[in-house]
């Protein structure tokens, strides 16, 4: 699970650790659901809004100290941003699980989940798995 960061074959550069997008996906969710800027979060944190951005991409690795310090701008516990993660890796994102953390369809549902109670939050799943079933394969 905890991959070293791997090169790109075509041009030998770094590419980032699922890991590091997996912190930034987070951060970037959190952030949006408060509905707090880029600029706000690195005000809070003493960084510039490029930096935050760099991590909410996960082209920049968030240290521990960097990942309490934003965890406390966000008022949420550090411990949020591990939880689900297993050491086998079973715990990490997909590439289409962090395409929704991506896209602003996926971090609409995503700001609007936590407001939603039990009931909704059913309905919600229901009717994606619905949609999900009648959709033709993407490949």
């Amino acid at each position: 699970m905890f991959h070293q960061q791997a090169e790109n074959p075509a041009d030998g550069r770094a590419t980032s650790n699922p890991l590091d997008r997996r912190a930034g996906a987070l951060i970037r969710q959190r952030r949006e659901t408060l509905g707090m800027t880029q600029t706000d979060l690195a005000s809070k944190c003493g960084v510039t809004f490029q930096q935050i951005q760099k991590y909410e991409r996960g082209s920049n690795r968030v240290s521990y100290s960097r990942l309490v310090q934003i965890a406390a701008a966000l008022n949420t516990p550090p411990a949020w941003f591990f939880e689900g993660l297993d050491t086998d890796g079973a715990g990490e994102f997909t590439n289409e699980q962090a395409g929704i953390l991506e896209s602003p369809e996926g971090r609409s549902i995503l700001r609007a989940f936590p407001r939603m109670d039990q009931t909704m939050r059913r309905a919600v799943a229901d009717l994606a798995s619905a949609l999900a079933r009648q959709a033709p394969a993407v490949a």
